[in-house]
């Protein structure tokens, strides 16, 4: 694996005078001509889902996703009063690919009031909303910065501080991120796996094709690895891409394909968590193994694969090519019954038939357990038999082919 920074070489990052700081703002606003890109989403429509999502400031250029993390549900935090020493928030998220100037999406999806922001950085470089220092989110609306000059290396860790003095109502987070991030308040810095408001990084460079967006569940999502070595699957493609090509995780763990739970179901988000990426180019979908499992369990195979094939359709009518996985096996997890175990084989076969994606990774066959083919691997399961473990989820990056990503080419036509 390449090499991990430390969070200790972040705060350096992060040591710089305000005199250097306003240089490199004014830097720019001479390097990023045209006026800046401010969205707004409308209110969010049922199970949390924008009616009108914004979109994250199509690529012009070479602007591209980085990173990316759905928003997933609303957080009631304790009232801190409007102390700002209370409300600063250090989201630390990884890079897939590198820049030379970067703009951040911040989303109150599932605010109940207005969110006031009055200070973010980047690496500690100040960032802008049309051009003012603060900026008011709306309720279930999101906003784009402005540009701001900060280099951004490949496979790194970056920080995004936020101050938000006066927020209210609950919270809009991803949980579970396995990525260590910073809240202050008066007794001190407290450590969170959530990311706190903030949904996409987009970086302006030379040197990548294009974005590929991984849209699944807990096992993209990277359940079961280890917190800050960055072993998710899309991590380890990342790595093997050497920044070539972007790489964004939008797993979300417990998502279903057909049913709302654990954040909106995918048929739902799929516009909002694909296709708004910017630059995405590819997708590779990693979903329904929670239709199956988890209660009420869906016994219909076809309403699966029916659902994978629509999500397939809707993506080549934006131009972009599709990779899907197969199931991987889960035999000893709670949940496992041999009829939801035929629901499954039954899933698998039509993927591995052909007709539902343009390009298949075969997860299960990657896992199984050649003796007992219903169960993971031994060496690849984290203990509960459902999720991975960090070479596990190895063994799941290191199965696309990179020659091929690296090949700009048209989805093969609707299906």
């Amino acid at each position: 694996m390449p090499r991990r920074h430390e969070y200790a070489l972040l705060i350096a990052l992060m040591v710089g005078t305000a005199a250097l700081a306003a240089v490199v703002a004014f830097a720019g606003s001479l390097l990023f001509s045209g006026p800046p890109r401010v969205k707004t989403a409308a209110a969010p429509g049922p199970q949390g889902v924008a009616r009108t999502p914004a979109a994250p400031a199509h690529s012009t250029g070479r602007w591209l996703a980085t990173w990316a993390a759905a928003p997933v549900r609303g957080e009631i935090e304790p009232d801190q009063g409007t102390h700002p020493a209370l409300r600063t928030i250090r989201n630390v998220v990884h890079t897939s690919i590198g820049g030379n100037g970067a703009r951040i999406t911040l989303s109150n999806l599932f605010g109940t009031h207005p969110l006031f922001i009055d200070r973010v950085t980047v690496n500690s470089v100040p960032v802008t909303f049309r051009s003012a220092p603060s900026v008011t989110v709306a309720v279930g609306g999101q906003i784009v910065s402005d540009p701001v000059v900060v280099p951004v290396a490949a496979d790194t860790d970056l920080v995004v501080t936020l101050r938000t003095p006066t927020a209210r109502g609950p919270v809009t987070v991803h949980p579970n991120s396995h990525q260590t991030s910073f809240t202050d308040d008066p007794q001190g810095t407290r450590r969170t796996t959530d990311w706190r408001y903030l949904t996409a990084v987009d970086v302006r460079g030379k040197s990548a094709a294009g974005t590929l967006v991984a849209f699944g569940d807990s096992l993209t999502a990277g359940s079961g690895s280890t917190t800050d070595a960055n072993n998710r699957w899309p991590d380890v493609l990342a790595d093997r891409l050497h920044g070539r090509y972007a790489v964004v995780n939008q797993g979300i763990a417990g998502n279903r394909i057909l049913r709302n739970g654990t954040g909106p179901r995918a048929l739902d988000r799929f516009e909002r968590d694909v296709l708004s990426v910017t630059g995405a180019k590819t997708v590779v979908i990693a979903l329904g193994i929670n239709d199956i499992q988890a209660f009420p369990q869906e016994t219909d195979p076809a309403r699966i694969t029916d659902a994978l094939r629509a999500l397939t359709q809707r993506a080549h009518t934006r131009g972009l090519r599709v990779i899907g996985t197969t199931l991987m096996p889960y035999e000893g997890y709670r949940n496992w019954t041999p009829a939801q175990n035929a629901v499954h084989a039954r899933v698998n076969e039509t993927i591995r038939a052909g007709g539902v994606f343009d390009q298949v990774l075969d997860f299960e066959n990657a896992v199984r357990d050649p003796a007992q083919p219903d169960r993971l691997l031994p060496a690849y399961d984290s203990g509960d038999h459902v999720h991975l473990n960090d070479a596990g989820y190895q063994r799941l990056g290191s199965l696309a082919d990179v020659a091929g990503l690296l090949r700009v080419q048209p989805p093969s036509g609707a299906l």
